[in-house]
């Protein structure tokens, strides 16, 4: 086990393998359960036998706790309730799941993540106070990982912001004479879309809409036609064209301008005034402004620019990128000015993976988790 909880530490009461799978459940809500978390959880009988596995699917649905105790039945009673964060404790839009564990005779719960948000945290002193053994810490990082869009959220107060960019092995995002459709493969873009649906916003810079003209949507997405993910173009002068397909109506777009900025008609229903900065849009108050519309995860798909303000910002939270087996020798870089002028300045990645997708490989890294309670 790789978690620092003392609790977790060699306990034969907690199986790893089982809030693996109630890691792999909560991840099947990836996408669509904004602003909420992303929950998984498994039940197991008094025997020690699976009885019942649920996950958050939606937000305002019924929480994986709830899902997992419905298909376990009288099975749950004297049993143990695995779940990859801890049971709220509160009553929202659906009742506390510290009393329905409660109220199944469940004897045992194992939780992975402590909740940080004060108005749903208590459901494991809840359950204790009322004779519940309950073992924290079990696989807590990796369950943090697979939650970290929602974490980074609750922590920070900010949405957790993933970059994506595509490049050559030699880090050209673009051919010298400006061209760069397409550098990687059809089967990393469409990887790409997937990522996009699981997404509440897909960011991308004026630059990049007059270069290319992308559409942003998740289209062959794995929920593609249930679920588009908001378009956000920052353009600090509000030049996103009217014909710009963006703007198409596919799905909801907003375009982020600076507050003295000129907006022509045809964006005068999607623009939202920022403050300016000298080197463009406060990149923190359209984070603020994201997260007012409940955003919690963001996919940024900006140009060389645009990233390299985000980074600037210490706004990056995860890279992903996608390097295609070919060599350019010149034109422009995927990143582009980002703060740093010294190797001791480097902003340093962890790996989370690395993924052959078609003839290309996608590099997953993030940074360093600061912010995980201790």
């Amino acid at each position: 086990m790789t978690d620092t909880h003392p609790d977790a530490h060699h306990d034969a009461r907690a199986d790893p393998s089982v809030m693996r799978r109630a890691i792999g459940l909560a991840a099947r809500g990836l996408g669509t359960t904004s602003p909420n978390p992303v929950v998984g959880c498994v039940i197991l009988d008094a025997a020690g036998q699976v009885a019942g596995e649920g996950f958050h699917a939606y937000a305002g649905g019924p929480h994986a706790e709830v899902m997992a105790l419905r298909e376990a039945g009288e099975r749950a009673r004297g049993g143990t309730a695995y779940v990859t964060l801890e049971p709220c404790d509160h009553t929202g839009r659906t009742g506390p799941c510290s009393l329905a564990l409660l109220d199944a005779g469940v004897a045992r719960v194992v939780i992975a993540v402590a909740d940080p948000n004060p108005v749903a945290a208590g459901g494991a002193a809840r359950l204790r106070a009322h004779g519940v053994e309950v073992i924290t810490g079990v696989l807590a990082a990796e369950a943090e990982r697979g939650n970290a869009a929602w974490l980074t959220t609750i922590r920070l107060g900010r949405p957790h912001v993933t970059w994506k960019y595509a490049a050559t092995l030699d880090g050209r995002s673009a051919a010298s004479d400006g061209t760069s459709q397409w550098i990687t493969s059809p089967e990393a873009r469409a990887d790409v879309h997937r990522l996009r649906a699981r997404s509440d916003a897909v960011v991308a810079g004026i630059g990049t809409v007059l270069a290319d003209d992308p559409r942003l949507t998740a289209r062959a997405g794995e929920r593609a036609g249930e679920r588009e993910p908001l378009r956000v173009v920052v353009d600090t002068h509000a030049r996103t064209p009217a014909g710009a397909r963006v703007l198409d109506g596919e799905a909801p777009a907003l375009i982020a301008v600076a507050d003295d900025a000129v907006v022509p008609a045809h964006l005068s229903d999607r623009a939202v005034r920022l403050p300016r900065k000298p080197d463009g849009i406060d990149l923190h108050a359209l984070m603020a402004e994201l997260r007012g519309r409940q955003v919690v995860s963001v996919f940024l798909e900006g140009g060389p620019t645009l990233a390299g303000a985000f980074l600037r910002e210490g706004l990056v939270d995860r890279v992903i990128g996608y390097l295609a087996p070919a060599l350019l020798g010149s034109g422009r870089a995927a990143l582009g000015e980002a703060g740093v002028t010294t190797i001791a300045g480097a902003v340093r990645l962890e790996f989370d993976g690395i993924t052959p997708i078609g003839p290309d490989l996608r590099l997953e890294l993030r940074r360093p988790n600061v912010h995980r309670d201790s």
